[in-house]
């Protein structure tokens, strides 16, 4: 179980209608629905895999402490939700050490594990796995093995897989593969268009039908119904971002009860990788 922790203005789909410098301005929200995530997991004994924004640890050091007295996992999730697409190996080595530096010295835990900022890791960028591993990273989870017009590796393995050489452990989103076709079912905005049952049975297929553990992840913003609208969007981003997120909060209740669900690091053998 992962939470990718970001505001509601970070996420990429927003680049061109908020820009950085609007950050500061903009009411945070990131807290407090984190505050609510921790309780439903609370609630369900789960611990979970909390991949943070450093620029969002930064503002809410308190808030990442919280996270790992609770006993969940903290990884990291880039410093201002780049996309690594948008970086080149020197920019990207700096984000990467400064995360996990932070993180780090906030919480008093080692980091192990990293996601990409819109899963944008793939067939042209895998150069950044073998960053990643130089950096003391163990694990990444930032590949989904899907066609998408924002992100994917449709040719990746399905299931965790030795990467950079040996040296790192790359963990996909769960996908179901369905006629030839894989078909994501770990969580996001696909979480919110299925309806809730398609995604429990695609999981349970995972456990039983292939033995496989699954990864879901969501986004603090996607239990918050009552978040600050973007003005200016395009029809698609409005339906992908807002898209049943007055069902998000139940539907990972139910998702909490019908699964058992870890850290990242206890349900993977990330422990085998790194330096």
């Amino acid at each position: 179980m992962t939470v990718d922790v970001e505001d509601y203005y970070q996420v990429s789909a927003f680049e061109s209608h908020v820009e950085k410098s609007q950050w500061a301005s903009m009411p945070s929200r990131v807290e407090a629905n984190v505050e609510k995530i921790l309780q439903l997991f609370d609630d369900a004994e789960v611990k979970g895999t909390f991949f943070t924004l450093g620029c969002v640890a930064n503002s809410h050091p308190s808030m990442v402490r919280k996270i790992v007295a609770q006993g969940h996992e903290l990884a990291s999730h880039g410093w201002e939700h780049i996309r690594v697409t948008q970086q080149d190996r020197g920019a990207f080595r700096e984000d990467i050490s400064r995360t996990r530096s932070l993180l780090e010295d906030i919480s008093g835990t080692a980091v192990l594990g990293y996601r990409a900022a819109s899963y944008s890791i793939g067939a042209d960028n895998l150069w950044a796995l073998d960053e990643l591993a130089e950096a003391g990273y163990q694990y990444s989870s930032s590949i989904v093995p899907i066609h998408h017009d924002h992100y994917g590796m449709p040719d990746a393995p399905r299931f965790a897989f030795p990467a950079a050489g040996g040296r790192l452990l790359e963990i996909p989103i769960s996908t179901l593969s369905i006629a030839g076709r894989n078909f994501n079912c770990g969580g996001g905005g696909w979480f919110r268009l299925y309806p809730y049952a398609f995604s429990r049975w695609a999981l349970k297929r995972l456990n039983t039908g292939e033995s496989q553990s699954g990864i879901f992840y969501f986004h603090p913003w996607e239990i918050d119904a009552d978040q600050p609208r973007i003005s200016g969007l395009g029809l698609k981003t409005r339906f992908r971002h807002y898209l049943n997120l007055g069902r998000m909060h139940s539907r990972v209740k139910s998702l909490l009860s019908d699964f058992e669900w870890d850290r990242v690091d206890r349900v993977f053998p990330v422990n085998e990788y790194g330096q």
